[in-house]
């Protein structure tokens, strides 16, 4: 029994010391070296990535984001709206059919309309002022607006930006 004992132990001890060897400065050194060679190549990769990005963006700045509460700049007035016509084509561009209802305000003796058109202006008009030199505002709700064009027809504009023409 003790011979099977002594041939375990060493069998064992034979298969464990071939298990169990010093660790190898080398391979610590070869580890190293490929970590470098990859950060290398991670920076050459990097270097590329952002050369495209800016040849495609040129030395544009950034532009900033909008801050909530301050507002929207293309809503200041910034561009002002001609009331009165010159030529056809400015009696076509400020023609009602151009704008959506976005707002109306009642106080206590005056009332408003506003109106935007395509362009991201907005045009505030009090109750009887004219849009254009026959289009005036004739009558507000909560609902909607009207508009007395040629003293024969009436146009209405109601909040789901329907144009309804109307007669007298």
């Amino acid at each position: 029994m003790n011979f099977f004992k002594i041939i375990l132990i060493l069998l064992i001890y034979s298969l464990y010391s071939n298990l169990v060897q010093a660790d190898s400065h080398d391979k610590d050194k070869n580890i190293i070296e490929k970590a470098k060679e990859i950060n290398k190549k991670v920076k050459a990769e990097q270097a590329i990535q952002s050369a495209n990005i800016s040849s495609e963006v040129g030395n544009e700045e950034p532009l900033p984001l909008n801050d909530p509460f301050v507002g929207d700049g293309s809503l200041g007035g910034g561009n002002s709206i001609k009331l009165i016509a010159a030529t056809d084509e400015d009696r076509k561009d400020l023609s009602v059919f151009n704008y959506k209802l976005v707002g109306v305000v009642e106080g206590g003796e005056n009332m408003f309309a506003s109106l935007i058109d395509e362009n991201g202006d907005v045009l505030t008009l009090a109750l009887f002022e004219e849009l254009t030199p026959g289009v005036r505002l004739i009558a507000l709700d909560t609902k909607e607006i009207v508009f007395e064009r040629e003293k024969d027809s009436l146009v209405v504009i109601n909040f789901k930006n329907q144009i309804i023409e109307r007669n007298k």
